[in-house]
């Protein structure tokens, strides 16, 4: 696949919902993701405008990233995920793309904090760390590596404490 498609990315619109259910379902070989992200649809945890895609210059979309309602401790924050990118284009950019994006959109609308539950040699070129070496966690068992944070703003040190999910992820 080429990798130097000018990937377009812009938030979800109701068009885009059995795309979007299409691409997590292919990207993770099962439904739970999907599922995940329909349920967080009706969850207050939601927030318009991220829940980003990233298209082929006809629109059609391929990749997707969800940042969601997270607080660690009592301080509100974001939760980055899923994020998939259909098979036949992975590697080719259109991840990344939708990532940035909603990161970038974030930011406008003054989220200081994101956290990521994922694969640890992925989300640094994003600017994630580690979130122990913050003082955060979970209150499940995962890699340390895996659980990472990130501040869009400088200014605002992240907060120490437990990450609290949204209802739909199951994650006390």
């Amino acid at each position: 696949m080429n990798s130097s498609i000018d990937w377009r990315t812009r938030a979800e619109n109701d068009a885009d919902i059995p795309a979007i259910h299409a691409i997590n379902h292919a990207a993770f070989d099962r439904a739970d993701e999907a599922d995940l992200v329909d349920a967080l649809r009706d969850d207050p945890a939601w927030i318009a405008g991220l829940s980003i895609v990233s298209t082929l210059p006809d629109g059609t979309p391929v990749g997707y990233a969800l940042l969601t309602r997270c607080h660690v401790d009592m301080t509100p924050a974001l939760c980055l995920g899923p994020c998939a990118v259909l098979p036949d284009y992975q590697k080719t950019g259109a991840g990344t793309a939708a990532i940035r994006s909603g990161l970038a959109a974030a930011a406008r609308m003054g989220e200081p904090f994101v956290i990521v539950l994922g694969h640890p040699t992925y989300y640094p070129r994003f600017g994630f760390g580690r979130a122990s070496e913050h003082g955060i966690g979970l209150s499940i068992e995962v890699p340390d590596e895996a659980l990472m944070a990130l501040t869009l703003d400088p200014a605002q040190p992240l907060p120490r404490g437990t990450v609290r999910y949204a209802e739909p992820f199951g994650i006390d």
